[in-house]
């Protein structure tokens, strides 16, 4: 078994609306000029970097934008919606694999398959109408009798994919404990994983509640922008990653995990040194944390690096032999700037590679010939005033097109 990092390629229509109440990055380039094209080309390298590294790495695809079947439940179309109404169905947020669906490898379930439930995302209304079409591309890439693929947990219990979740484990092909870390609502900004949710996908994975933990995100977390839980933490193998104030009772939570997996190694970083607010500036935890032959990398984003307290906490760690092995440094900057660092942008499936539809692993032919595609189709900048413009429409479905029949994925148009 293998852990593959499935990459959201960063559609054509990528822009800046700030649609995210919580997420202070996108709300503050709100109105901003965007650059689709490097966005995507920059999601591309980072790919790269992750095959560098030995890894194996897959793709996701941006939807079909806008999303002409969204407005028409809402009884209007695109030129007649208002222009809030266009930006949510323009969005490009699909990018952010992290929130395509929670994972539960086959180790951790009673049948032996690895389960994956899509996310409802039904807090924000700009995501709530992703998840038909995340589901029929993960039905696509996992149509293999080795997964079990689930429908979304039905409103009101808001569910936002892996990016609220975290598996720890000996190694990746052993027993894991699966962690589901919830919010809670009535904050400054909102609690987009509700417990409910969580309990429910552990049911529908057949998961072992003896090495299923479910754990509350700190208010503080949450209220200073940690809008997902893996702004502020991230685990791969035995190491956990995270900022003193990600949970409201870390000492319980790491009690139980330290029951649970006797080995695990928990870098704990104190506020004292990295400021929440710095951390979640500069994405320090909303990095991937992946398994290498050198030990546990990291691959920040550039402003882990520009960032002095967190560079300086790395360099810190890793002088002083810490579990983080290696730091490699990857420009996201598009992303950043619409509130997703490295760790937004994938979904992690560890698995057999050859159970997986070809059509949604790359390597570096296939990322040469995506580069190819996005330099010819996808808009160098979207202006703020330009989302109702026929024109840029036509592009974005024209780019679409041209990347699905490069990839012999037609049926997903």
């Amino acid at each position: 078994m293998r852990e593959i990092n499935f990459d959201g390629l960063i559609g054509a229509s990528h822009n800046y609306a700030g649609l995210s109440p919580g997420n202070l990055a996108a709300t503050r380039n709100a109105g901003h000029s965007s650059r689709p094209r490097a966005a995507a080309l920059q999601g591309i390298d980072k790919m790269r970097a992750n095959l560098a590294l030995g890894l194996v790495q897959g793709i996701l695809l941006p939807h079909p934008r806008p999303d002409h079947g969204w407005l028409r439940t809402l009884s209007t179309d695109y030129t007649g919606a208002d222009r809030h109404l266009q930006a949510q169905a323009l969005s490009a947020s699909p990018m952010w694999a992290a929130n395509a669906a929670t994972v539960s490898p086959a180790p951790d379930t009673r049948d032996g398959r690895c389960h994956l439930t899509v996310a409802n995302l039904v807090t924000m209304p700009h995501r709530s109408h992703e998840w038909p079409h995340t589901l029929a591309q993960l039905r696509l890439a996992f149509a293999h009798p080795a997964f079990a693929i689930h429908a979304p947990v039905p409103a009101p219990f808001g569910d936002e994919g892996a990016a609220n979740h975290m598996r720890l484990c000996a190694d990746h092909g052993a027993p894991g404990v699966e962690v589901f870390v919830y919010g809670r609502a009535g904050g400054r900004f909102p609690a987009r994983q509700h417990r409910e949710a969580c309990a429910a996908i552990a049911r529908a994975h057949r998961l072992d509640p003896a090495r299923t933990l479910f754990v509350e995100q700190s208010e503080r977390a949450i209220a200073a922008g940690a809008f997902h839980n893996d702004v502020v933490a991230v685990a791969d193998g035995p190491v956990l990653f995270a900022h003193e104030h990600a949970f409201a009772d870390p000492a319980r939570f790491h009690d139980d995990l330290r029951r649970l997996l006797p080995h695990v190694e928990i870098v704990e970083v104190p506020a004292a040194e990295v400021p929440l607010e710095d951390a979640i500036a500069s994405y320090l935890f909303n990095a991937q944390l992946v398994s290498t032959e050198d030990g546990p990398t990291l691959i920040a984003p550039e402003e882990t690096r520009t960032t002095a307290s967190t560079w300086s906490w790395l360099e810190r760690h890793r002088g002083g032999n810490g579990a983080i092995r290696r730091v490699r440094v990857v420009d996201v900057r598009e992303s950043m700037a619409n509130g997703g660092g490295p760790a937004c942008l994938r979904l992690r499936v560890v698995c057999d590679p050859a159970t997986v539809d070809p059509r949604f692993l790359v390597d570096a032919a296939k990322l040469d010939r995506l580069s190819a595609i996005v330099e010819r189709h996808w808009p160098d900048t979207i202006d703020p005033d330009a989302i109702g413009d026929p024109a840029l429409l036509t592009r974005i479905a024209s780019a679409r097109a041209a990347l699905l029949n490069a990839l012999d994925l037609d049926e997903l148009a």
